[in-house]
């Protein structure tokens, strides 16, 4: 994602948003969700990297400064995802933890969503330009949702603890022992193979060795004493 320096573009018309008022569209390579949401007309939105769109900062509101999308590579990513040009961004995804962080410098909205390391999911505003929070949200469920199609070519493993899919190009073998799960920081060992096309994991989770040995010397020290004849 690039930062603009142009201090205006032209906004393109608004897009209609589905859903009742006070809900919001979640798009995601085509597939939609009702979550609830702050404002009406909000739309929330996931695009995987690479993102291709540019954004930067809009005008400022009530001494605050807002940040919005400049340009959207017809058919990138973002654009795929519904994202339009003139889309004031309220909320982005960070670089740790499973918070979406108020837009309310464009420096700092730009260096983390570059260090997201798969995707990132945006609160949009398509109203009128608001006056920014600056406080958190909790991000959008990662579970059950759907992959598009470029997810799915690359999705092989699933962390069973808060359902977060890893489509990385980078093999997840190849990741490193101390490699944590970017949405709640579970050990790599907590990841299972993943089935795209079935949305079901292929297989367990493997029991942390030190459990297995513990579990094994359990057993012995019992037989030793059932043998033995002494009580436990």
């Amino acid at each position: 994602i690039m930062l603009a320096r142009s201090p205006s573009l032209a906004r393109s018309p608004s897009a209609r948003v589905t859903g009742r008022v006070g809900s919001v569209s979640r798009v995601s390579g085509g597939a939609r969700f009702q979550p609830k949401v702050r404002a009406a007309g909000d739309v929330t939105v996931e695009v995987v990297k690479p993102l291709g769109m540019k954004i930067g900062r809009g005008p400022d509101i009530d001494g605050r400064q807002t940040v919005e999308v400049k340009f959207v590579v017809p058919g990138g990513n973002a654009s795929k995802s519904g994202v339009k040009m003139g889309d004031q961004i309220m909320y982005h995804s960070s670089f740790f933890g499973d918070e979406l962080w108020a837009a309310d410098k464009a420096s700092f909205a730009q260096t983390s969503i570059n260090a997201c390391p798969n995707s990132v999911d945006f609160v949009l505003n398509r109203g009128a330009k608001r006056k920014p929070n600056r406080d958190k949200k909790p991000a959008p469920p990662k579970f059950g949702r759907k992959l598009n199609d470029s997810q799915k070519a690359t999705a092989t493993h699933m962390c069973v603890d808060c359902g977060y899919v890893y489509t990385q190009k980078k093999s997840f073998d190849d990741q490193p022992d101390g490699y944590a799960c970017p949405q709640c920081n579970a050990p790599k060992s907590r990841f299972a193979e993943y089935d795209a096309e079935t949305g079901q994991i292929k297989s367990n989770v493997s029991t942390p060795a030190i459990v297995t040995a513990l579990t094994v010397t359990m057993l012995g020290i019992v037989g030793y004493l059932t043998v033995t004849g002494l009580d436990l």
